[in-house]
């Protein structure tokens, strides 16, 4: 898996972190504020859009009266403390971390998410110092599954798309790993189970978590 590989490029929710299990709730809650009830098919309807994204879906989808930034700002809050007080890395995954570092292999994160929670959960569980290039996909012109949050990390690190191996759990991130001309781990989370059978058909490899990982 790691043979000719100069950079490791993850996805955070889902993939890096075990984090997906919130944003359900935190839909419930929000749209519950403006008294609209959560529809069963939101969820896949915004995978892989970046939070930007999301926040214009939500505000022309629900009509929202608040701004675009009071959206994100709103969203933020609700998260911040699951980020630092309950979300954890997935398993083996901060040995994983540790091999790539002393194997000289760079890190990358292409997350969705805003900023400040990847730096909240980064500050948490001590990895922030361990990535050369952590970018969201609202500094790219599209989100997942378009390559470009993908393509722009490797470009920053200085490296070619065919030397990154990116790790994602849902479909559209793992159709922009693939589309950036990259190899691409699929990895397990219970929100994607669903996906199992396509998330194996896209992806080079897929792992249930980072234990799987032959280290040498």
């Amino acid at each position: 898996m790691l043979q000719d590989i100069k950079t490791v490029i993850f996805d955070l929710d889902g993939s890096l972190v075990d984090s997906m299990w919130i944003w359900k709730d935190i839909d419930i809650e929000y749209l519950g504020r403006f008294g609209i009830q959560l529809p069963q098919s939101l969820q896949s309807e915004i995978e892989g859009m970046s939070f930007s994204e999301t926040a214009v879906y939500f505000k022309e989808r629900f009509h929202i009266p608040d701004s675009l930034d009071k959206i994100k700002e709103d969203w933020n809050k609700m998260a911040w403390e699951k980020y630092i007080h309950e979300v954890m890395l997935k398993p083996g995954a901060d040995v994983f971390l540790r091999y790539c570092i002393a194997h000289d292999i760079k890190l990358g994160i292409a997350t969705s998410n805003s900023r400040q929670l990847v730096e909240a959960v980064a500050k948490a569980r001590g990895f922030e110092k361990d990535f050369s290039c952590i970018m969201t996909a609202c500094e790219v012109a599209k989100g997942k599954p378009s390559p470009d949050i993908y393509l722009a990390v490797a470009g920053k690190l200085g490296v070619e798309p065919s030397q990154c191996l990116v790790f994602e759990d849902i479909v559209p991130g793992i159709m922009a790993g693939k589309n950036a001309g990259m190899r691409v781990c699929a990895v397990e989370d219970t929100y994607s189970l669903h996906q199992t059978e396509e998330k194996k058909r896209l992806a080079d490899y897929y792992i249930k978590d980072y234990t799987e990982i032959p280290l040498l």
